[in-house]
């Protein structure tokens, strides 16, 4: 998808539009009840049986595939489903203490409140602007055309593969910005206020994984820390590839912060939409990633319960279809292949240089510029 691909909606559209996803909104709010708080308690009822079999098929040599397996989908289940969910705040009404979004801690070495920090607010709130949303690249990749290539880049492809098989702690670093602190942008003193809190959780989350739970199991010490180490691992590469391809694939478009100086609700919409990317799949494949396979909806409504997504799915594609606007859809295999072309790709240098768009082509509601090179 090029610049002139990406349909511009004129100011009247952009609030038509707004009104329209308010009203989506509105009445999944007005409709929320019994069954949403039954559906994620079973999801914790079931992430908390996963765990306890897990754990306790440990005691058992033969089934440490099993126990892997179990406590691989109990991890997910926590950090996507219920984890990410509920710190979104989509189960406050309930008031429940256990799932409320200022309580929740979730089995991942990142604290929820700087979680909450990086993700809630500043990548939810400057979706896709370059140079505000850090999330781009997690200061690590080069994931678009408009981040000014450097040798460094050439590693792109390792760099990728090392954040997948470390995510979590690459989403615990996310807020130390070290990629600022190495430009200069930042000085280290500015992140003492956040060692502590990342150590505190580091230090009980390798003391349950790695000393406390492997040492239960008396003599099976070793296989049983190696079994949680390759849960932890699974989580990681499976959270990495179902983030990456709601934000990476081809067609997911950028933003520069000119075009979004005194945006309006309807624009705010307009560019979740467009800077997201849905992954097809049956009920059960949606549930493992937490929903987030309906990242378009999720980035227009990210405080809704996650399990109303595909309800909502089908509503706004048939608005986008109104208003021409694409809906970026595709099956987990072909999601993933466009990110990893888009990551190798990135990893070289620009084959033409970028026409540079004349002043006063630089509006609210201009088009905006896809993430890879045409």
């Amino acid at each position: 998808m090029t610049t002139k691909d990406v349909p511009t909606l004129t100011p009247e559209q952009l609030e038509s539009f707004g009104e329209e996803m308010d009203a989506i909104r509105r009445r999944i709010l007005d409709d929320l009840g019994e069954k949403d708080a039954e559906y994620i308690r079973n999801v914790v009822k079931a992430q908390r049986g996963f765990e306890t079999v897990g754990r306790a098929l440990f005691y058992l040599p033969p089934a440490w595939p099993l126990a892997v397996a179990s406590l691989s989908i109990s991890k997910i289940l926590d950090n996507m489903e219920i984890g990410h969910n509920v710190m979104h705040g989509q189960y406050d009404w309930m008031g429940d203490p256990g799932l409320n979004s200022r309580m929740y801690e979730w089995d991942n070495v990142c604290p929820s409140e700087q979680w909450k920090n990086s993700h809630n607010y500043i990548h939810h709130t400057f979706t896709n602007i370059l140079g505000k949303d850090r999330d781009i690249g997690y200061g690590v990749l080069r994931m678009d055309e408009d981040q000014k290539w450097h040798p460094y880049y050439l590693g792109n492809p390792v760099y990728a593969l090392l954040l997948m098989i470390f995510f979590e702690w690459g989403v615990a670093l996310h807020d130390l910005e070290v990629e600022n602190i190495v430009a200069g942008k930042r000085k280290i003193e500015e992140n003492k206020a956040l060692h502590a809190g990342i150590m505190r959780k580091v230090k009980r989350q390798a003391l349950k994984d790695y000393v406390l739970f492997p040492a239960l199991t008396g003599p099976l010490f070793v296989p049983t820390l190696a079994g949680n180490a390759v849960a932890n691992l699974v989580r990681n590469v499976w959270a990495f590839n179902i983030i990456f391809c709601g934000h990476f694939p081809t067609g997911v478009a950028t933003f520069s912060q000119e075009e979004c100086e005194n945006e309006t609700r309807g624009h705010w919409y307009y560019r979740q939409l467009l800077g997201s990317a849905n992954i097809t799949g049956g009920s059960l494949f949606h549930v493992m990633t937490g929903n987030l396979s309906h990242q378009i909806e999720h980035h227009l409504f990210p405080d809704l319960p996650a399990r109303r997504y595909p309800e909502i799915a089908v509503e706004v594609r048939e608005i986008c279809e109104r208003y021409g606007l694409p809906y970026n859809t595709g099956g987990l295999t072909k999601q993933l292949f466009s990110v990893a072309s888009k990551i190798c790709r990135m990893a070289l240098p620009d084959r033409k240089k970028k026409t540079e768009a004349p002043a006063d082509d630089v509006r609210a509601d201009a088009p905006v510029r896809e993430t890879v090179a045409a």
